[in-house]
C-alpha cells in the first residue's frame, strides 16, 4: 500500500466555491482535511450529487473532491467548448485551484473516459483511478447510431426545458448534448480507448454495471463489457473489480459500496497525499 500521509500543516479546510476555467466557471465542493485526495468526475450530464453515497460510504478517511462540469448542475456556467478535452482540461483546473498535486479519479459513464485519458496523459498527477461502467472500447458509433442520437434529443427537448432550471438538465442544447454523445462514440473506439488504456501505468479498476442504459437496445451494453476482458489481459494495471446486478443508471444508487471498494481496493493509503498550496486552503 502506498502511504501518502502528510503532516496535518497541509489540512485544508471544507469549501465549496466556483473554479474558473477557459471561458466559464465550475461550481466544486472540497471536504478539506489531510486525507488522500479523490476527485470524482460525472456522468455526461448528470451532477456531483450523484456521488453522495460513495462519498458516505467512503467516509472521512478520504478527502472528496466534487464538481459540475460546464453548464452543468444549478451553478456551473455555459461556455464556448463542450468538447471531450475540454473536460479534461477541466481536471487539471480542479486540481490546481484545490492545490492538489495527485489524486485518485473515479469517473462514471463519460466520466470513466475522462478519468481513464487523464490517468494515461498524466501518472504524475494520478495515484489510481475507478471506472465505473464507462471507458470500454468497442465500435458502437455508425451513421444509424449518429442518427438515433440525434432524433433522441430533439425528443427530449421539452422535457429538458421543463427540468433545466432545477439543474437536473444540463444548459446545453439538444445538438449539443448529441454532438457530445457522438464525440463520445468516436472516442469509444477500439482503435482509439485501447492506447489510451494500455498506456495507463497507475492501478486502475473498473466496476461493471448489468444490463441496459438509457438510449441502448437489447444486449448493446453487455456486448460492449465484454470487452474489457482483453484490455485486463494486456494491461497488469488494470483489474475488474466488480460486476453488479444494477443498470447503468443505477449503479451509484445501489450499488456505491462497490465503487467504494473498488477505491479501497486501489492500494492507495486514504489518510493523506501532497499538501496542499496556500491558494486551497
Amino acid at each position: 500500500m502506498t502511504d501518502n500521509r502528510t503532516p496535518a500543516s497541509a489540512t485544508v479546510s471544507k469549501w465549496t466555491g466556483m473554479v474558473p476555467v477557459d471561458d466559464t466557471t465550475l461550481a466544486a465542493t472540497d471536504t478539506g482535511g489531510p486525507a488522500t485526495p479523490v476527485v470524482y468526475l460525472n456522468g455526461q450530464f448528470a451532477t456531483q450529487g450523484y456521488w453522495r453515497r460513495v462519498i458516505t460510504e467512503l467516509g472521512g478517511d478520504w478527502r472528496h473532491i466534487t464538481y459540475d462540469e460546464r453548464a452543468r448542475g444549478r451553478k456551473s456556467r455555459p461556455s464556448a467548448d463542450y468538447s471531450f478535452e475540454a473536460a479534461v482540461r477541466d481536471v487539471h483546473a480542479v486540481l490546481d485551484a484545490r492545490g492538489v498535486d495527485r489524486a485518485v479519479l473515479v469517473g462514471w459513464s463519460y466520466g470513466a473516459f475522462v478519468a481513464s485519458h487523464f490517468a494515461s496523459r498524466n501518472p504524475g498527477r494520478t495515484l489510481g483511478a475507478v471506472l465505473v461502467d464507462g471507458a470500454q472500447p468497442y465500435d458502437w458509433l455508425d451513421e444509424a447510431m449518429e442518427q438515433r442520437i440525434r432524433k433522441l434529443f430533439k425528443r427530449l427537448r421539452p422535457v429538458m426545458a421543463v427540468l433545466r432550471p432545477t439543474g437536473l438538465t444540463p444548459r446545453l442544447t439538444a445538438d449539443e448534448q448529441a454532438e457530445c454523445n457522438i464525440e463520445l462514440g468516436k472516442l469509444a473506439r477500439a482503435r482509439e480507448l485501447d492506447p489510451v488504456l494500455d498506456h495507463i501505468t497507475v492501478p486502475t479498476r473498473y466496476v461493471v454495471a448489468s444490463g441496459s442504459s438509457f438510449g441502448s437496445k437489447g444486449d448493446e451494453q453487455e456486448v460492449i463489457r465484454a470487452g474489457l476482458d482483453k484490455v485486463v489481459d494486456r494491461n497488469p494495471n488494470i483489474t475488474i473489480s466488480a460486476k453488479v446486478g444494477s443498470n447503468h443508471g443505477a449503479i451509484l444508487k445501489k450499488d456505491f459500496k462497490a465503487v467504494a471498494d473498488a477505491v479501497r481496493g486501489l492500494g492507495v493509503h486514504p489518510r493523506g497525499d501532497a499538501p496542499a498550496s496556500p491558494s486551497a486552503r
